[in-house]
């Protein structure tokens, strides 16, 4: 087995949304964000990634993100995986250098999109980024958003690389999951929180999650007591966020996760062009679900925290 450069922790990861008002970052929501996922005992964050809609902020905004994290995470258990994954190689090698010069401990790099590259296509991209910059890397497959799907077979062929550090799995394909939680000799964690019992169970090291944006405690508790082995404790839990879950997706991610938010006094439910606010069908049932059931939950996962 090739030894790593660094060991990514299991758990919690939260797939932190980025905060506007009036389509600029809100710095102080950011961190209020942040300071949430750090009390609520996450092993980390992974900013400027999907969920924080990576692909409609500047350079400069990206910087300040990931350096206001890193900043925020220091001295505590929660390390930074900041998304760094472009459509192209080059592109996605500068941005992986500059993640490194900003601080984070780790950057996610999502599969190049819309070019639909070949399996061995894959295998040369994330190789070329692996040998050129010195920061622990952490594969990211989300088919639904690239219209292209890493095999197990390529992620096992690239975790011979000493800083691949993991695979975040979200192709919804449980068969392929397990493969490649069978083939590869690296971390794989759950990239849909609606299967994230099933992955635990498959072997799975953990959760880059949406709805830990909500409920970090309750999510690093599930993930603690499917890790102990107490399903007693555990599937309750599960059984818990499942309406979460499904509140969080009813739209494009992470759209609905951001007005619940809102609701919750946290942040702006404003996304950027081209994302807009939830229909107003959306709006009315996120609103019911946040006073029927959300806001009782969001209470607890303080209480439990304190």
């Amino acid at each position: 087995m090739v030894e790593k450069i660094w060991e990514m922790p299991a758990g919690v990861y939260t797939a932190l949304v980025t905060p506007f008002r009036d389509d600029k970052v809100d710095k102080k929501a950011w961190r209020t964000l942040i300071q949430r996922q750090i009390d609520g005992g996450v092993a980390g964050i992974v900013p400027v990634g999907c969920t924080g809609e990576a692909g409609v902020l500047t350079m400069r905004e990206r910087e300040w993100l990931v350096r206001a994290a890193v900043e925020m995470c220091q001295g505590h258990s929660c390390v930074v995986v900041a998304g760094s994954g472009t459509n192209g190689t080059a592109g996605t090698l500068e941005l992986t250098r500059k993640v490194k010069e900003w601080g984070a401990d780790a950057a996610m790099l999502i599969s190049p999109y819309y070019n639909k590259p070949q399996q061995h296509g894959l295998a040369a991209h994330y190789r070329t980024v692996a040998r050129n910059v010195d920061i622990p890397l952490v594969l990211y497959n989300v088919p639904g958003r690239t219209a292209v799907n890493i095999l197990p077979e390529t992620a096992a062929e690239l975790a011979a690389e000493p800083n691949i550090v993991a695979l975040k799995e979200a192709s919804g394909d449980l068969a392929q999951i397990e493969r490649a939680i069978d083939l590869c000799p690296i971390k794989v964690f759950s990239g849909d929180d609606g299967l994230n019992f099933n992955i635990f169970g498959l072997g799975g090291d953990g959760t880059i999650s949406v709805v830990s944006n909500l409920l970090p405690g309750t999510m690093v508790r599930f993930w603690e007591a499917f890790a102990a082995g107490d399903l007693n404790r555990a599937w309750p839990l599960s059984r818990a966020l499942d309406p979460v879950c499904h509140a969080c997706f009813i739209e494009t991610n992470p759209v609905p996760v951001k007005e619940l938010l809102h609701l919750a006094g946290f942040c702006s439910h404003d996304p950027r062009l081209p994302l807009m606010p939830v229909t107003e069908a959306s709006l009315t049932f996120l609103m019911q679900f946040y006073e029927g059931t959300l806001a009782p939950m969001l209470q607890q996962d303080r209480e439990a925290r304190q």
